[in-house]
């Protein structure tokens, strides 16, 4: 049988499916990029806020289309939604014939013969399995969904951290660090098939290490990925402020294949607002990591979220907030309306802010960023900047990319001209000669001179 994926949500499930996929591949399945082509389908899912859930939804009734005008049999949903709505999802949805929450993808092989069976049996039960999420094992072989020149490296798996808005602790259980040394290998495989930037993610890559040695360790694994691989770049995502330490900041610093670019989820500013999120630490001490940062390493690019309309944000919070990042002037900035997730401390909280008053907001603060932005962007013309090249786009016969400043799948891209073509995954220094919104422009400088 032909086996199609479909993967959404983060890099973290991305690297679930990519899993998966290699599993599927070493038992003999045939994998499809074309879900009409497919006889099974396994779509890797998010539940983190309902926007997720509703594309998840979405996306196994637009593939149970299949079944009635294509050759589909079954579907497989994997992930978050799998993991937090078991009993929900085989009720509500009969399309569905198999589940696998996110404890059990290394189940993937024998979901599909299970359902294989049931497609000639019908007397044969849905088949479901939910491992202990808190003690599945970790990584795994992969089969790369992303170009063969940027990867991803997941370090460690679920959250303690108990914010108080966030179901990710429910679905993904408790933080655990993966071992150094399986990271290393992991890497060393990646850079083997050609990987040129590695994304180092979790939901708190700063924790890394505290549950397996006792003390953070993120500045000692970039310092053997470094040393032990020969990968250009590496790029932190999901750091949080008050375990960013001096010798994580040096190493940042020091280490020339780590690029200057760190994403610290904030949420907000005010202090009351922190207290009821169950954030830790409060403003000061979120402006005095930001300022060190901004010290410490020159022209680091920092990137943020922020929620609004979370329960009991008075205007005057909101302020207090926009004044912040007008202040701050952030690189980098996503906001989003808070969204009540179900089984969480804060969807219990009084004072739930009206859906229209959220999204205000968070308009407001984002039409104050594209300013920041495009005024930073436009300090950038003239100014040469080493892009990763990603591809050639044949309507505007323009090469893309993203510079260090940029990071994959979220950030905007570098587009340029060129007199030859550029392989991707080549790095090109590139004179930057315009703005287009939050993509630059430029012109490819080859063998020191403009080409």
């Amino acid at each position: 049988m032909k086996i199609g994926f479909v993967s959404l949500g983060c890099p973290k499930n991305q690297l679930d499916t990519e899993v998966m996929l290699h599993e599927l591949s070493a038992a003999g399945y045939e994998i499809t990029p074309e879900e009409t082509e497919a006889d099974i389908v396994v779509i890797n899912t998010c539940a983190f806020i309902e926007s997720a859930k509703k594309e998840a939804i979405d996306n196994i009734l637009d593939i149970a289309w299949l079944k009635e005008h294509a050759k589909l049999r079954a579907i497989i949903v994997t992930g978050c939604l799998a993991e937090r709505y078991r009993e929900e999802v085989f009720a509500e949805m009969p399309e569905v014939d198999a589940l696998l929450g996110v404890g059990s993808i290394h189940h993937i092989v024998e979901a599909v013969r299970s359902v294989e069976k049931r497609l000639s049996d019908k007397k044969i039960p849905k088949y479901a399995s939910f491992e202990d999420k808190n003690t599945v094992r970790l990584g795994g072989d992969r089969i790369l969904t992303t170009p063969e020149f940027a990867a991803y490296l997941k370090i460690a798996e679920g959250c303690d951290n108990r914010c108080t808005y966030c179901a990710i602790p429910m679905i993904r259980g408790r933080f655990r660090s993966r071992p150094i040394e399986d990271l290393i290998k992991e890497a060393k495989d990646l850079e083997a098939l050609g990987v040129k930037e590695l994304t180092l993610v979790a939901q708190d890559i700063t924790r890394y290490g505290e549950d397996l040695y006792g003390s953070y360790r993120l500045a000692e694994l970039l310092r053997r990925l470094t040393r032990e691989t020969s990968i250009p770049w590496f790029r932190l995502l999901y750091c949080y402020p008050d375990k960013i330490t001096d010798e994580l900041i040096a190493e940042i610093r020091d280490n020339d294949r780590v690029v200057k670019y760190i994403d610290i989820p904030l949420q907000h500013i005010s202090d009351r607002v922190l207290r009821a999120m169950n954030r830790h630490g409060d403003g000061a001490m979120i402006r005095g990591v930001i300022a060190k940062l901004r010290r410490e390493i020159p022209g680091v690019v920092l990137r943020t979220t922020f929620i609004t309309g979370f329960p009991g944000e008075t205007e005057e919070d909101f302020e207090e907030l926009c004044r912040f990042a007008e202040e701050t002037k952030f690189d980098r900035l996503g906001v989003f309306p808070y969204s009540a997730e179900e089984g969480t401390p804060a969807a219990r909280l009084p004072e739930q802010i009206e859906e229209q008053t959220k999204i205000d907001r968070a308009d407001i603060l984002m039409k104050a960023q594209m300013e920041i932005n495009a005024a930073a962007n436009a300090e950038k013309v003239g100014k040469t900047i080493t892009v990763l090249t990603e591809g050639y786009d044949p309507v505007s016969e323009a090469h893309y990319g993203r510079s260090a400043a940029d990071a994959p799948e979220i950030d905007g891209k570098v587009y340029f001209k060129s007199k030859y073509r550029v392989a991707p995954g080549s790095f090109v220094a590139v004179k930057v000669t315009e703005v287009l919104d939050y993509d630059l422009y430029g012109t490819a400088i080859l063998n020191g001179g403009a080409q």
